[in-house]
């Protein structure tokens, strides 16, 4: 697990001082600041206004913070912080700040929940609304827009990133260097052996950073500074640099002298060519699988919240509830820009509970309520970093249990595929505990006869596995789901197939899943016999050959791939 490292809140004043003298005189209220705040995690400012933004701390035009608020520690990797950031970018863009509605003091209140699980300080949050309920806040509305304009949406003049570590690892002793060749066992090597007084040496790294860079999580290559790490240039005898050392799979492949960029690329191709041999199935021809949009299947439709209202009676009043609605409805009309995210911790806890002792009756609204907030990133992602994802293990095990009534499942199943609009949630959904109940809960739903609106939805979260698998073989080289529980899906996918006569859409999921699942698959593995034993291929040519429920063209396809 990363080290925990303190989030703090920077506070702004954007008035300099005006409003706390004139506030009380002018709008009737007294006010002490134009807030204007920002979080500073891991020695980087962030903030919103032209889009969001980065800096280092106390280096924005805003000049130095008023107040620093401590709002907690964070054992996030900054991977994942980025990736966080990132998928907000979309609801926080240049064009859609407002100063009143859209504004910088909402990105800091939903990174904080994200982060440390708590909004940051209510009487900044609202201060927008505390002035536009006076009658002269909104007669200066249009006045302070105009005004604050140039400083609110100003460009960084500095941006800062977060240090993700470089993509050459640096060791200083031989049990760094071991550790790393250890780690690279499964993968390949290169080892660049260098010196502080070797000047050809600082001409050719920048080329070994390149290669890095491009070779990804497929490769581990190491910098070992010879006047340093004096116990690994003794080991492997080094006696002039620049000198490279390769491995593949853990065996020593080369061993060369020498400062030319050309034999570096092109014994690193070599390298990767023979720890990663070209597939079987990349001479198969599936243009039309490849052309299908990866992008995961999502159901972010809101139910009207009245009706859910009603259903839920009383139920309906617990500040939980409450503010999870306003959220939705604010959600629904203005869109997630407008939409400041709830308390999740508050929902999270409520839910939990609501699991244990409600009725079916009761938690089909709250699931479908949950279902639709999980559509947006920011509320999956608080899910996917929460502790022990305690309340997504709660609803996939009450989903997949055997009395569980269809209206529930269903609202079930879409929220799970809710779960993968944010890159935080699919690698830990199938690589813990959640993934047996994850595939229990879509075989059951696969094989229900009776609702075809139920079997559209699984072959939707079906898709959605597959795609993940599919996306880290090919981006990474590394396999997310366990052969065992890859195995589980296919053929649960494969005798959904078998049966389904009644849905076009169905069928098409399922062998997309197929398709995507398998291509690439390693080798020799479990996966690609137990389709052959199956006969997969022979049952989805059968699909193609019925008019009006498979495509011909890619079944075609598909079948082919996995008859080799």
């Amino acid at each position: 697990m990363a080290d925990e490292q303190p989030v703090e809140l920077y506070v702004y004043d954007l008035s300099q001082g005006l409003a706390r003298t004139m506030s009380q005189q002018m709008l009737g209220v007294q006010i002490d600041a134009v807030y204007h705040t920002s979080i500073v995690l891991g020695g980087v400012e962030y903030y919103y206004g032209h889009g969001i933004q980065t800096s280092a701390p106390g280096r924005t035009h805003h000049g130095q913070p008023m107040e620093i608020v401590p709002l907690g520690t964070t054992a996030l990797p900054t991977e994942v912080i980025t990736e966080y950031i990132d998928s907000l970018k979309s609801s926080f863009t240049p064009e859609s700040y407002d100063l009143f509605l859209h504004n910088c003091n909402n990105f800091t209140a939903d990174l904080a929940m994200f982060l440390v699980g708590r909004s940051i300080p209510e009487h900044i949050v609202s201060l927008p609304q505390t002035v536009l309920a006076t009658p002269f806040g909104q007669m200066l509305r249009p006045m302070l827009e105009r005004q604050l304009a140039p400083i609110t949406q100003a460009r960084s003049p500095a941006p800062a990133t977060p240090a993700l570590g470089h993509r050459v690892h640096v060791v200083a002793s031989l049990a760094e260097f071991e550790a790393l060749l250890e780690g690279a066992k499964e993968k390949c090597a290169a080892a660049f052996f260098t010196s502080a007084t070797c000047p050809p040496c600082r001409t050719v790294y920048p080329h070994f950073e390149e290669l890095a860079a491009a070779a990804g999580e497929r490769a581990v290559l190491i910098k070992v500074d010879v006047g340093v790490a004096r116990d690994v240039g003794g080991k492997y005898n080094i006696a002039a640099t620049p000198t490279f050392i390769t491995w593949s799979r853990g065996e020593q492949v080369d061993r060369w002298s020498g400062a030319s960029p050309a034999d570096l690329k092109t014994n690193m191709q070599m390298l990767m060519a023979m720890t990663y041999p070209a597939h079987p199935h990349t001479n198969v021809n599936i243009g039309t699988v490849l052309r299908t949009s990866m992008q995961p299947i999502s159901y972010g439709k809101i139910p009207p919240l009245d009706k859910v209202s009603a259903k839920l009676g009383a139920l309906a009043q617990d500040p939980a509830v409450v503010g999870y609605m306003a959220f939705l409805g604010t959600l629904a009309k203005e869109g997630a820009a407008n939409a400041p995210v709830p308390d999740l911790t508050r929902w999270a806890v409520f839910m939990r509970e609501c699991y244990a002792k409600e009725t079916p009756a009761v938690l089909f609204p709250l699931v479908d309520l949950f279902r639709a907030s999980l559509a947006d990133a920011r509320v999956s992602g608080w899910f996917a970093e929460e502790k022990d994802h305690e309340t997504i293990a709660a609803l996939l095990s009450l989903g997949a249990a055997a009395d569980t009534p269809y209206s529930l499942r269903l609202v079930t199943v879409q929220a799970a595929c809710n779960l993968f609009t944010t890159p935080l949630f699919p690698d830990a959904l199938l690589s813990t505990a959640l993934a047996s109940s994850l595939l229990d809960l879509l075989t059951t739903s696969l094989l229900d006869k009776a609702h075809s609106h139920l079997r559209v939805a699984a072959s939707s979260l079906a898709f959605n596995i597959a795609t993940h698998v599919q996306r880290r073989r090919s981006q990474e080289n590394r396999e997310v789901l366990a052969e065992d529980r890859l195995t589980e899906l296919v053929a649960s996918v494969t005798e959904a197939l078998k049966c389904e006569d009644e849905s076009k859409e169905v069928v098409k999921g399922l062998v997309l899943t197929l398709a995507l699942g398998v291509y690439c698959a390693p080798v020799g593995g479990e996966v690609v016999e137990l389709l052959k034993v199956l006969e997969a291929g022979k049952v989805v040519r059968a699909k193609g050959g019925v008019k009006g429920l498979g495509d011909r063209g890619l079944c075609s396809e598909v079948a082919t791939l996995l008859e080799v």
